[in-house]
This record gives C-alpha cells, sequence and structure tokens, in this order.
C-alpha cells in the first residue's frame, strides 16, 4: 500500500511541485492550504508523513506541530519543515515542537525525495 503524505503550504505553485514530485514517486498526496487546514486534514485523515511550510496565514507551521503533537492522531508522524526561512531559532522551535527536519526552498525534487525516504523508513 502507498504511503499518503500531506504537503501544508499558502503558495499553490509549491504545494503542485511538491504533490507532483510525491505523486510521481508512488506517494498518495492531500493538500492543506494553510495550518488550520492541515491540522483538520491531518487529524481527520490517516497520513504517514507531512511537509509544512512555516510562514502562512491563519496558523503557522510550528503552530501546528504544536497543534498536532497534543492531538492523539498527530502523535508519530514524521513532519519535516519546508520553507523559505532558514532562521536557527526557528529551526530549534520546530525541533522542540516536534519536527523531524527542516528543509529550505527552494528545494531539489531529488533532494524532497531522499529526505521523505528516511523519514518513513
Amino acid at each position: 500500500m502507498s504511503k499518503t503524505i500531506l504537503t501544508v503550504d499558502d503558495s499553490p505553485s509549491i504545494r503542485r511541485m511538491v504533490s507532483l514530485t510525491l505523486r510521481e514517486a508512488g506517494y498518495n498526496v492531500l493538500e492543506a492550504v494553510d495550518g488550520q487546514d492541515g491540522f483538520a486534514k491531518a487529524t481527520t485523515s490517516r497520513v504517514d508523513a507531512i511537509i509544512t511550510d512555516q510562514n502562512m496565514p491563519n496558523m503557522d507551521g510550528i503552530s501546528m506541530i504544536r497543534a498536532l503533537r497534543a492531538h492523539p492522531n498527530g502523535k508519530g508522524v514524521p513532519i519535516v519543515v519546508l520553507s523559505t526561512d532558514s532562521a536557527d531559532n526557528l529551526k530549534q522551535q520546530a525541533r522542540a515542537a516536534g519536527a523531524l527536519g527542516w528543509m529550505v526552498k527552494p528545494f531539489t525534487q531529488d533532494k524532497l525525495l531522499a529526505v521523505m525516504k528516511k523519514v518513513l523508513g
């Protein structure tokens, strides 16, 4: 059975690029337009991993990660932040909230797939 990855980003072009890359590699993909939408989808659907942006309207990535880690359905799901921001303090906050890693945009498709393969085991 194929793994399902939730991609959370307010940029339609980034969501499309991430989704296309993952689908071509055989993953199922759910898309969310911001942190609130991502939280709702992650807590009502079975997802194997989450890729989230940090800077989004309604709820940012770190807030979404904190909310997910406090929810029974969010425990143990690998989360990677994919953001244009690369500040060390944000990376530390994301790890403290429960993220496994941080990738900086722009990303290469190979790097994205390597990270997903690693976090999914």
